[in-house]
């Protein structure tokens, strides 16, 4: 959607914005958002399921609620309050909420109450990745084992938010059980999927997203409760029912707003959308990915993400330190699998193909080793991409990079 009309671009950096002068020749790609659909929507889509109805699980006298941690923006808060006052109303006594952490770091006191809010006082507690027991293996190997205050209740419910996501399609659904709530060798032997070419955003067919929910279904993944976000972070669909019927449908309302497909510029300019997205450059590397056929072959892309945490995965970190270049890492990830390790080759990959320029707070020497060209500010770096691309380089801008998938034709 060309917005030449407006005088400045909003571009989320941190806790703060960007405002960018919106310049000749260039277009805009905003999504087409569905309207705000109050709080009001959870309890439709509680009352209107899709294959599993709440009143099926009838009989059951304890649940886990599978919520997000800290790097999601999932209202947990909001989610929790109707969900559990139905699982009350079922005879369900005894609900424990669970902060799916994955392969996250622990998070701190303050930051679960900043999730809950007037929740906090419901009995909830972090992801162990030590302490899963097994209960099976999926068709491609992978072992289910998930925490056991999980799998020892009678009923398993996961919460969240659908997105695209760079490698399982979207967000949501049985992700909230795989990896959010299992062991390591759980994640690493999913996450090895990876480097199957369908493993790629916005495709549902992804082997990663099918080996999720096919180690949901052995897990006993009993009921998903997941919501839409518009770019202000409103809920503007609910979903409820059957892990796999209801994730669909939530992920075609993201593809409603989000996927749009775009004459390639010689320079694209995106953002991960401030914090959460953007507190590290593992989280933040998802706006690159979902903006790179924006640019045409060899086309520069600035990526703005302030990265106050850093690189954010010790993994990622080290990959990055031992590798010679972009090839030498690309190579290692051929050779082998290492969770964190798969987001320096994928930036790697990229740097390879796209001229790829960082704006953050990282020192120069790290964003260098993380295959970017630092720039200290958007004007610092658009000038850098100019110089690369030519002065009358069509530019493409990207407010809501860590939202918009933008689409290949067929």
């Amino acid at each position: 959607m060309d917005r030449r009309g407006e005088e400045k671009v909003k571009l989320g950096y941190g806790k703060s914005w960007v405002h960018m002068p919106l310049l000749e020749d260039c277009q805009v790609i905003m999504p087409e958002e569905l309207l705000p659909a109050g709080v009001q929507e959870i309890d439709r889509a509680l009352d209107d399921p899709f294959g599993t109805d709440l009143s099926d699980l009838k009989g059951a006298r304890n649940a886990a609620v599978l919520v997000s941690d800290i790097t999601r923006s999932s209202p947990s808060h909001l989610l929790l309050p109707p969900l559990i006052e139905k699982l009350k109303g079922l005879g369900v006594k005894d609900v424990k909420v669970i902060f799916g952490l994955g392969t996250h770091r622990r998070m701190t006191p303050d930051e679960e109450k900043t999730l809950l809010k007037d929740c906090i006082s419901l009995p909830h507690l972090q992801h162990d990745s030590k302490r899963c027991v097994p209960l099976g293996t999926t068709s491609r190997g992978t072992p289910v084992e998930i925490l056991e205050e999980v799998a020892s209740k009678d009923l398993i419910i996961a919460t969240g938010n659908i997105e695209y996501h760079y490698y399982a399609g979207y967000s949501g659904g049985a992700k909230a059980l795989l990896p959010g709530v299992s062991s390591n060798a759980s994640v690493e032997k999913n996450h090895q999927l990876m480097r199957d070419p369908n493993a790629r955003t916005g495709c549902l067919d992804s082997p990663v997203r099918l080996d999720m929910e096919e180690a949901a279904g052995i897990a006993g993944l009993d009921f998903i409760l997941n919501v839409v976000l518009n770019s202000r972070k409103e809920i503007v669909k609910a979903v409820a029912g059957d892990f796999i019927q209801a994730h669909r449908v939530g992920a075609a309302a993201v593809d409603s707003m989000y996927k749009k497909y775009v004459k390639p510029s010689e320079i694209v300019i995106t953002c991960a959308g401030g914090r959460p997205k953007d507190i590290n450059l593992f989280q933040a590397q998802k706006a690159l990915d979902n903006a790179r056929n924006a640019a045409v072959p060899g086309g520069s892309i600035i990526l703005l993400a302030e990265c106050a945490e850093g690189l954010g995965h010790p993994v990622f970190q080290r990959w990055l330190q031992e590798a010679q270049g972009p090839q030498d890492c690309i190579k290692r990830f051929v050779r082998e699998y290492e969770f964190g390790g798969h987001k320096a080759a994928f930036i790697a990959k990229e740097s390879l193909e796209h001229d790829i320029i960082l704006v953050s707070s990282m020192p120069n020497e790290v964003v260098e080793m993380s295959f970017f060209r630092p720039a200290e500010n958007l004007e610092k770096a658009l000038s850098m991409a100019r110089q690369a691309q030519g002065k009358d380089a069509h530019l493409t801008v990207i407010p809501h990079g860590d939202l918009t998938l933008v689409a290949q034709k067929a």
